[in-house]
């Protein structure tokens, strides 16, 4: 006989990594069902709302926005196949690869500045010139 655990919130959290506000703005979202309650009116997660989080808590490590999360929670509800699933994956790589991008340039700003600086105790700055320049 197939045993049907039940967590609490709190629970689910611990299990997951998971704030307990974070779960509620899921819930919110539609990103998670809402739970069956117990006679006192607890909610009662189940195994299947514990794969549901550890998903989107997946998902939004990997970059995935929470109405990215939506869609693919949406096809694995309904109906998908693979190369769906793979040609976002690929959509969210691309996207990844601009940010490191992005923030490489970022970072060889901040080391041109801060190379420029003297870091003397003088009030001139040639970080702050750069920043104020216009």
């Amino acid at each position: 006989m197939k045993q049907h655990h039940t967590y609490s919130r709190g629970t689910l959290a611990t299990m997951t990594g998971v704030n307990l506000e974070t779960i509620r703005f899921y819930e919110k979202l539609g990103l998670m069902p809402d739970p069956p309650r117990s006679k006192a009116g607890y909610r009662c997660y189940s195994q299947d709302h514990l794969k549901r989080l550890h998903f989107i808590k997946r998902s939004r490590e990997l970059g995935f926005s929470n109405k990215e999360v939506k869609g693919l929670l949406e096809m694995v509800d309904g109906h998908y196949n693979c190369n769906q699933i793979k040609a976002i994956a690929l959509d969210n790589i691309e996207h990844i690869s601009k940010k490191i991008a992005d923030l490489a340039q970022m970072q060889a700003a901040l080391r041109e500045m801060a190379n420029a600086c003297s870091g003397n105790e003088t009030p001139d700055c040639a970080i702050v010139e750069c920043l104020m320049d216009i």
